[in-house]
């Protein structure tokens, strides 16, 4: 067995409709399944989904507020005022400030833009700042990506004689702030259509409104911020992020071309992916450990050189915050497993020094291991105040549960997913009870185990590279709109390689046949290299995985790119013969990446006590067992040698090492039978004896030796000489005559003194097989054929036969 890492649901799709579309539409029947799958159910619906064109976007005075905003802006460009951009210092922030910027250059508007120091001054709006614009002769500010919370600092404003017109994206406040303006599809009353747009796609709203037409130009502004915020691409945010990268590809601006370059990004491929994993960062970097500005100073740069430079240096800010996130993550859940009393189902941790421009990116590290809505946060350690940033999982709105909790922040705002606060330090052990009270309420055990969606189930044989070529027609890929998912079922290995520079990533050679028709496809698991040790070479494979093209040397072949994996019968593992300290090594790092709760090893000894003994340190976390001839098991010693037993439950265990090659058969039966609980087996079936009879010597060979030993009236001395030089005058083997005289001693035939060995005078009448030692080696000819002397898939279907009978499980976590 090899359980998933998450819970796997397919959506439910409706063939018929699928059929009606494919012909329709003229495409393949996999790709007019994903968009029923999707909710796109009617052709009409499929071609603008799949045109995605700016005949589709919505009239952005639909936005209420829009007409009040756009007449203050003439009115100040009339009156020649000076109009401020006040944005925030994000991604989405600083691609918002950026677009109006470029948008009031264009109108010919006097103007600059200001974005708050992360550190200095923190999130959205501050009296200070709004000071400064009207001692500096602003008369009109404009925010972006942020002011909808900021009713105080508005009303402020308002009094110091300087307009506000807010636009933003962010969950409303019951009460709205009072201004010329304010601008947001999430607000109370107002009727566009589309509510998801990001603090860029209400500016470039704005913008669309003020120029009277569609701003092509401003595309790859909102395109940055919309990925970049996570917001979904669909409705209207998915015509901005096709239309921005197809224009990204011959980019006209300097910043956006340097920003590519340093990135390694050719042009000419740039997706989603690359804004929200190369670029985004990047321009994050900025404001997340300095200030924001040379972010904005690089995307409305027209010199190439200046672009250039600030584009290096945004780079190197980004290595650097890379580094520090690296040390968070590390404090931070070597925190929560020092402070973890039990299983949370919020994890709220807080430390005086962390970096606040980075706790975002560690509070979703931590939710990506631990799966529960996390809040990170930094306390300065001469204020007292802690500032955090929260994430959040499905099925938990983390901005409504702060809500509950308002009177313990300065400040807060957020939506959904993902949310940003402040308060002061004392408070902090409050907010942590009454959001694990809340989420208590809200959340079952279920809903702590992550969700990975898949389209669809499918074979190898649908995957044709042309099938995937098509699939980019439902590009652009993100949230709302994830890259497509499929569910392979039944696959067998025909190989497995770890790759990379530091074997972190898996190559398998996935194989399956289906009505007779046998296909094999490469598939990659990324950072998935440990798991190479736990999938043996007879087991059968569930992936969920996304379908891509792997081109090499001019050829182009179907390749898996595989997002998780799942098995689903006990696997046996052959590890016989080869260097077991290293498999060992290998199978320790796999295991430590498992949670500890399903990681319970066993390792079983056969032998006897005198010829086996535990495998010290090769397994330190192992509980050690021994297997008598009867078949009853009995708690040994732990593996790295405590003389105390151990009391964990053998039918508990998830791994079950078999050390040595089992005496009888009972032996391995009443092993695997009792352990219910065992997913894994690795079978060493290391040989106690390798020098003993490969055969059983014939009943003519026991009467030689007995009447040389008769004839000599015993010997003085039993060792390897005397066995020697009976072996020559013989011609029997040394092991044969030893294991003879094995059984007569056993018998009583025959006595052992200190130095050789005697007759027993007048012993009773006894036949062989009585004597234990005999009945042994009867029975290990047969464990040798089967155990040591077959294929890896011969031991395997022989032990399956016999001990594991009708082990296969149901496809659990499909909903």
């Amino acid at each position: 067995m090899l359980h998933s890492k998450a819970r796997w649901q397919i959506s439910e799709s409706d063939e018929a409709a699928a059929r009606q579309m494919a012909e329709a539409l003229r495409v393949e029947p996999l790709i007019a399944k994903l968009l029923v799958v999707r909710g796109i159910d009617s052709v009409d619906q499929a071609q603008r989904f799949l045109q995605a064109d700016a005949d589709h976007v919505h009239d952005p005075f639909l936005l209420d507020g829009m007409e009040a905003a756009i007449a203050r802006i003439r009115a100040a460009l009339a009156a020649g005022e000076k109009i401020r951009v006040y944005g925030d210092y994000d991604a989405d922030g600083v691609s918002s400030t950026s677009l109006m910027v470029w948008l009031l250059r264009q109108v010919g508007a006097e103007h600059d833009s200001y974005i708050p120091h992360r550190v200095n001054e923190g999130y959205g709006l501050n009296k200070p700042a709004l000071a400064l614009a009207k001692e500096q002769g602003v008369s009109l500010l404009i925010t972006v990506d942020t002011g909808i919370s900021a009713r105080e600092e508005i009303a402020f404003a308002t009094e110091i004689g300087l307009d506000v017109i807010v636009t933003d994206h962010h969950e409303p406040p019951e009460l709205l702030p009072e201004c010329a303006a304010v601008i947001n599809p999430k607000k109370p009353g107002c009727p566009y259509p589309f509510k998801q747009l990001a603090g860029v796609g209400v500016a470039f709203k704005l913008a669309h409104a003020l120029l009277g037409r569609f701003p092509e130009e401003l595309l790859e502004m909102a395109t940055i911020g919309t990925v970049a915020d996570l917001m979904p691409l669909v409705d209207e945010n998915r015509i901005l992020v096709k239309l921005g990268l197809s224009r990204m590809q011959n980019s006209d601006y300097a910043g956006i071309r340097a920003l590519l370059g340093t990135a390694g990004i050719d042009p000419s491929q740039v997706n989603a992916t690359h804004v929200g994993f190369s670029l985004a960062p990047r321009i994050n970097a900025g404001g997340r450990l300095d200030s924001a500005e040379d972010a904005v100073r690089l995307l409305v740069s027209t010199n190439e050189d200046e672009a250039q430079f600030l584009a290096d240096g945004l780079d190197m800010l980004n290595k650097e915050r890379q580094r520090i996130v690296e040390d968070m993550t590390k404090e931070a859940l070597q925190l929560l497993e020092e402070s973890l009393a039990d299983n949370p189902s919020v994890i709220v941790l807080a430390k005086e020094g962390w970096n606040v421009g980075v706790i975002g990116i560690v509070a979703s590290k931590v939710l990506e291991k631990w799966y529960r809505p996390t809040i990170i946060l930094g306390i300065d350690p001469e204020t007292g105040k802690a500032k955090g940033s929260a994430r959040s999982i499905a099925g938990f709105d983390i901005y409504r549960a702060l809500s509950q909790c308002a009177d313990l922040f300065d400040h807060f705002g957020g939506h959904q997913a993902a949310a940003g606060m402040s308060l002061s330090g004392g408070k902090i052990d409050e907010l942590r009870k009454r959001l694990q009270e809340i989420a208590s309420e809200q959340l079952s055990e279920e809903d702590l185990m992550p969700i990975m969606q898949a389209d669809a189930f499918c074979t190898l044989a649908e995957m044709p590279v042309e099938t995937i070529r098509q699939l980019n027609r439902l590009a652009p890929f993100g949230m709302g709109n994830p890259q497509p998912k499929f569910i392979f079922s039944g696959l067998s290995v025909g190989d497995k390689k770890k790759i990379g520079k530091e074997q972190q990533h898996l190559r398998l050679q996935l194989n399956q046949t289906v009505e007779e028709s046998a296909c094999t496809v490469e598939a990659i698991g990324f950072g998935r290299g440990a798991v190479s040790e736990l999938i043996s070479s007879s087991a059968l494979l569930d992936v969920l995985g996304e379908l891509s093209i792997n081109e090499w040397n001019g050829m182009r072949k179907p390749q898996i790119v595989v997002q998780d994996i799942r098995i689903r019968e006990k696997q046996m593992f052959d590890w016989r013969g080869g260097d077991l300290k290293r498999k060992f090594a290998d199978l320790d790092i796999a295991l430590q990446a498992m949670p500890k709760a399903v990681r319970k090893i066993g390792i079983v000894l056969f032998g006897d006590a005198d010829k086996v003994s535990p495998p010290a340190g090769l397994m330190p976390e192992a509980s050690v067992w021994r297997v008598s001839r009867e078949g009853e098991l009995t708690a040994a010693y732990a593996s790295d040698g405590a003389e105390e037993p151990i009391t964990a439950a053998y039918d508990a265990l998830t791994d079950l090492i078999l050390f040595d090659m089992p005496l009888r058969m009972e032996q391995l039966r009443s092993a695997l039978a009792a352990a219910e609980g065992a997913e894994r087996i690795f079978a060493i079936f290391r040989d106690p004896e390798p020098d003993a009879a490969s055969t059983l010597p014939s009943r003519d060979m026991f009467k030689q030796v007995y009447g040389v030993i008769q004839r000599q009236s015993g010997f003085e001395s039993y060792d390897t000489q005397l066995l020697t030089a009976f072996s020559k005058r013989s011609g029997l083997p040394v092991p044969s005559i030893r294991f003879i005289v094995d059984v007569f001693v056993e018998l009583g035939f025959i006595e052992k003194t200190e130095k050789g060995i005697r007759l027993v005078a007048s012993p009773g009448k006894k036949d062989l097989s009585e004597a234990a030692v005999y009945q042994d080696k009867v029975h290990r000819e047969q464990i040798e054929q089967a155990l040591l002397y077959s294929s890896s898939q011969e031991m395997s279907d022989w032990m399956r036969e016999r001990f594991l009978p009708n082990d296969d499980q149901p496809l659990e976590g499909i909903v």
